[in-house]
């Protein structure tokens, strides 16, 4: 089994690349989808989420509201702290016994782990390649303005909050660049996968 990281900057396009991956043949585990279920209303994680940070990040329906989430943390360290003190255990755990268990059913499996936080946290080391997605600035700016209703001011705070790109950079083993056509983008990462799947098979024959 291959464990790869799937990183880059917010809004950088890595759903993109990882659309790709799993159409060639490898395991996604998305770590912002898992995150989402961690909170589920009535939850273990909504219910903590809740206790230190109040009704006023829920709706109507009783599920967290992201965007007044983040509202709160990216302009807060020591919230931004708590979030992560809140979420990043139990998604590890959970990202950990999602690859046993597809390492159990398919030993030759490319798994791709898509975390925004790989890097920061240095979970890359623990991992065999890691894949870095980038995209301009500007380009970030306006997905989030279009994706997530965010105001110019609070989109360049969101990427503020963030580990400069150069840093991911150092420790990439793949970078695919997301500044042009998508075309060019979904070229370059079947190209990666190809060699993943070389290494691989690689890894398998020792």
């Amino acid at each position: 089994m291959l464990i790869v990281g799937l990183t880059g900057g917010v809004a950088s396009g890595k759903s993109v690349v990882s659309e790709v991956l799993r159409k060639e043949g490898a395991y996604v585990i998305d770590a912002d989808q898992i995150a989402r279920e961690l909170v589920e209303p009535h939850s273990p994680g909504w219910k903590e989420l809740k206790s230190r940070f109040g009704d006023e990040i829920l709706g109507e329906s009783g599920a967290v509201q992201r965007k007044k989430l983040a509202a709160k943390v990216f302009s807060d360290p020591e919230q931004r702290k708590i979030l992560e003190q809140i979420l990043h255990p139990r998604i590890g755990a959970e990202i950990e016994r999602r690859t046993k268990e597809i390492g159990r059913r398919d030993p030759g499996a490319i798994v791709v782990i898509d975390a925004a936080l790989i890097v920061e946290r240095g979970e890359y080391r623990e991992m065999d390649k890691l894949i870095v997605v980038t995209s301009t600035e500007e380009q970030q700016v306006q997905r989030l303005e279009d994706r997530e209703g965010a105001r110019r001011e609070e989109a360049m705070r969101i990427l503020a909050a963030q580990v400069p790109l150069q840093e991911k950079l150092r420790v990439a083993d793949y970078v695919i660049r997301n500044e042009g056509l998508l075309e060019e983008t979904r070229r370059r990462a079947k190209e990666v996968f190809r060699e993943l799947k070389r290494i691989a098979l690689e890894k398998d024959r020792r």
